[in-house]
């Protein structure tokens, strides 16, 4: 017994470790603040309603009315029944947030180099400076929390597959199934998507090094037995899956009918976003060095660069008042590359990747060539299209499933982000073995220092030679301010050089004194640790910092409602509202907090519904905005915000005199541009045969009697059989209607709207949203973790019995 917690010791006291740092670099949580993000502001406004109603009712609504006219709330944190894996998810993020994903990033990058048979001491040191790559924590800042939380259990999934590999058969594969659930339970499928691709570079590289050592059959042993653990962790989030899946091809990124844009012309063909749209955020190729210069290319957009900057000087001398030229120089542009925003560089280190150099020299097999492999990938494919590589990414668009799906190629750096310190951890571990000789490695160290200290001192020499220190951004700027400017960028990008340069000598003097026999392994890696947490936490620091932390309640009630808000919402009825003020321009998700709204804020909204903003919405089509039953209109006058009543609204449903069909949605979306929608309807399903027409006399209503995010009830009259059209999106999977109790058929039509045929007499009408989807995922969950909790079981039995045979 006293053996077993002597070895569990050390690993406690690193956890320990891990929850005071996350917990002192978040600070402020301890102190019930929150940090104010962005992202989570939109997706506060976005999930409100839902939320609401779970409150009130105890349940759970698939679908939301509160914004982009009504849509699937698959990802807009949708709770499913039989999702256990995420109540494991959830105990794990015990800390506040955001302290609980830097913890996660720790934890997981911890056993992936646990996994790999490392030292505790070292493994915890790599923890240390994959958790702390700027990258990782500037999202955090801006609330990609998604992403975040993704990322944080990639090393877990990759410390499962490494023990399979290992004939670790048994805690290999209950990890890789764990750890894969958990990654796939956060819900950013474009990381999971990016992991996939470092777990093939890992499976070709240990292909070939399985058929050279002539071990082919365990290799497709351990294959298989992760292929199982793949479907299970699949298993474990189907209904998720499912629901994403269905919706993704109803979704902007999937393929749209259309093959028009807005202004008439030729729409590209595409099975998912826009080849522009996807490679917005392309990597320069001198952007590179951010990875080990941190403000090689300026920092961000936004940088606080203070009154001995040239930029204040200059201010000043233009006029500004010391107040103001200091506020402006809190905020001066000193980014100078190609991407269109940029919060902070994605640096990963100089003395990570001064380690990452000394590993390509001193580590052998097939760990590093998986490792400089997954680097160099994730690299080549973040230039986008920055030539001369963009035929790489234009390839994996056009040829690899899936790839045209993600935007912002930038983001698969997060596997060398990954990559990078696993293989500088593993420098240290053969610097520390006796397998090489101390010649060889010091020959090591004197190519390392040469390589990274030299393109330090490279730059310093040759930086007007290669760079102007000017960007495309900075059109319109006077001569004289941008003068200044280009002085601070000049001013950062020496600072920082040198600064790169000093922790690398720093790092090279350490691996010295080493090998000389001046320093023991401990004091080395104490001297890392401080080097890494130095390097790393002072340029977090200038990005997200205590300043990011609000009080709680303005993290959780973000909105407040204005003078407009509050005459609305004295409307207890069902209708949209369209808010063109400033203040909703600039919070797109604001209105959904407070209303049913035509605006919200998500990637992945349907697309019909983006297809009709850009053609009418966006251009104020009135005959569009009354046929969503836009009853007021946010507009603003010389500042004051006012609720204009808009009478013209079409209402929550109406009979129409004639229904057109059309041949394809281009037709369908054009004839909206002066239909008149209270008269007429047009639709291109193919259910409905050929255009009808309905004799409606003043007497026909139909009136909405009863509404929830996931519920409406109406009551119709009519001496007449007729054509209803109900104000409320159309979203064939889920969404059923009902006459009298019975179901019943309804189509699409006016592109985006509901619609169906409406017997004689007096009816009761109802749509009920049912989506099979979430059934049948519900099931399939429930019965792969009754299948997990059984191999968990067997899986505990025979490792016992197993190590009692060893006795």
């Amino acid at each position: 017994m006293s053996y077993s917690i002597k070895r569990i010791l050390p690993h406690i006291l690193v956890l320990l470790g891990f929850v005071v740092l996350s917990l002192a670099y978040f600070s402020p949580v301890l102190q019930g603040k929150k940090i104010f993000q962005s992202d989570i502001m939109h997706y506060i406004g976005m999930a409100q309603q839902q939320k609401d109603f779970s409150q009130a009712t105890g349940e759970e609504t698939y679908w939301t009315n509160s914004a982009f006219g009504g849509m699937p709330t698959y990802q807009l944190g949708a709770k499913y029944p039989h999702n256990y894996i995420k109540k494991l998810d959830l105990s794990l993020r015990f800390l506040p947030r955001p302290a609980d994903y830097l913890f996660l990033y720790f934890i997981g990058f911890y056993i992936l180099l646990l996994s790999l048979k490392i030292d505790f001491r070292l493994s915890a040191l790599g923890a240390l400076a994959f958790g702390f790559s700027t990258y990782l924590i500037i999202i955090l800042g801006v609330g990609h929390n998604a992403k975040a939380h993704a990322i944080s259990y990639m090393p877990l999934v990759l410390a499962g597959i490494v023990l399979t590999f290992r004939k670790k058969y048994i805690l290999g594969f209950l990890l890789t199934v764990i750890a894969l659930g958990l990654e796939i339970v956060a819900n950013h499928f474009q990381m999971t998507y990016y992991l996939l691709f470092l777990v093939m570079i890992l499976g070709i590289v240990y292909l070939i090094d399985a058929y050279r050592k002539q071990i082919l059959p365990h290799f497709f042993k351990s294959v298989g037995l992760l292929t199982v653990a793949a479907l299970l962790a699949v298993g474990l989030n189907a209904t998720n899956l499912m629901a994403t899946q269905q919706y993704a091809k109803e979704s902007t990124r999937g393929k749209s009918e259309l093959t028009i844009n807005p202004d008439g012309s030729e729409k590209e063909a595409t099975s998912g976003l826009d080849k522009d749209y996807i490679t917005q955020y392309s990597y320069g190729l001198a952007e590179t060095f951010n990875l080990f210069i941190p403000r090689f290319m300026g920092g961000g957009n936004s940088e606080d660069i203070g009154k001995d900057s040239e930029t204040y000087k200059t201010y000043v001398t233009m006029g500004a008042s010391p107040i103001e030229a200091l506020e402006l120089s809190k905020n001066a542009p000193m980014y100078w590359g190609d991407q269109p925003i940029v919060e902070a560089p994605a640096y990963v280190g100089a003395v990570i990747l001064f380690l990452f150099v000394l590993g390509l020299f001193l580590v052998k097999g097939r760990l590093k060539w998986w490792l400089v492999a997954g680097t160099i990938f994730s690299l080549l494919l973040s230039y986008g299209k920055t030539e001369p590589f963009g035929f790489i990414t234009n390839f994996f668009i056009d040829n690899i499933p899936l790839y045209d799906k993600f935007r912002a190629v930038t983001s698969i750096q997060v596997l060398l982000e990954l990559c990078i310190p696993v293989l500088g951890i593993f420098a240290l571990v053969r610097l520390f073995n006796d397998f090489e000789k101390d010649e060889q490695k010091l020959k090591a160290l004197r190519y390392t220092v040469a390589i990274t200290g030299g393109l330090c001192v490279f730059f310093l020499l040759f930086k007007s030679v290669f760079f102007d220190f000017k960007s495309f951004r900075d059109q319109g700027i006077p001569d004289v301010l941008l003068d200044a400017l280009i002085e601070d960028r000049k001013s950062l990008f020496n600072t920082d050089t040198i600064r790169s340069l000093l922790l690398v000598l720093l790092s090279a003097g350490t691996i010295y004194f080493f090998l000389k026999k001046k320093l023991s392994q401990n004091l080395v890696v104490v001297a890392f640790a401080i080097l890494i947490l130095f390097d790393l936490v002072s340029i977090n620091r200038n990005y997200v910092n205590n300043d990011n932390f609000v009080s709680a309640i303005k993290v959780d009630r973000p909105y407040q409602p204005n003078a407009a808000d509050k005459e609305i919402l004295k409307d207890k009825g069902h209708y949209r509202v369209l808010d063109m003020s400033t203040q909703g321009q600039r919070q797109p998700a604001r209105a959904a907090y407070f209303h049913n709204s035509l605006f919200g804020y998500h990637a992945a909204k349907l697309g019909r519904y983006n297809d009709l903003m850009e053609f009418h919405i966006y251009n104020n089509n009135m005959n569009v905005i009354n046929m969503l039953n836009t009853k007021y209109i946010i507009a603003e006058d010389q500042g004051r915000i006012f609720p204009y009543d808009n009478p013209e609204a079409n209402g929550n449903a109406w009979f129409v005199s004639e229904l057109e069909v059309l041949s394809s949605a281009n037709e369908e979306i054009k004839a909206l541009d002066s239909l008149d929608t209270k008269r007429k309807a047009v639709t291109t399903m193919t259910t409905i045969s050929a255009s009808k027409t309905f004799n409606v006399d003043s007497t026909a209503s139909i009136t909405l009697k009863e509404f929830k995010p996931n519920y409406l009830k109406y009551e119709s009259k009519n001496s007449n059989s007729g054509f209803a059209v109900f104000s409320e999106i159309y979203y064939e999977d889920g969404w059923n209607a009902y006459i009298d109790g019975e179901l019943k058929p309804h189509v699409r039509v006016n592109y985006v709207l509901r619609g169906m045929e409406i017997p004689t007499g007096q009816h009761t009408i109802e749509f009920k949203f049912e989506p099979k989807v979430v059934q049948t995922g519900s099931k399939i969950a429930l019965a792969s973790s009754a299948v997990f909790g059984i191999l968990i079981l067997l899986g505990i039995f025979f490792q016992f019995k197993k190590e009692k045979e060893v006795v």
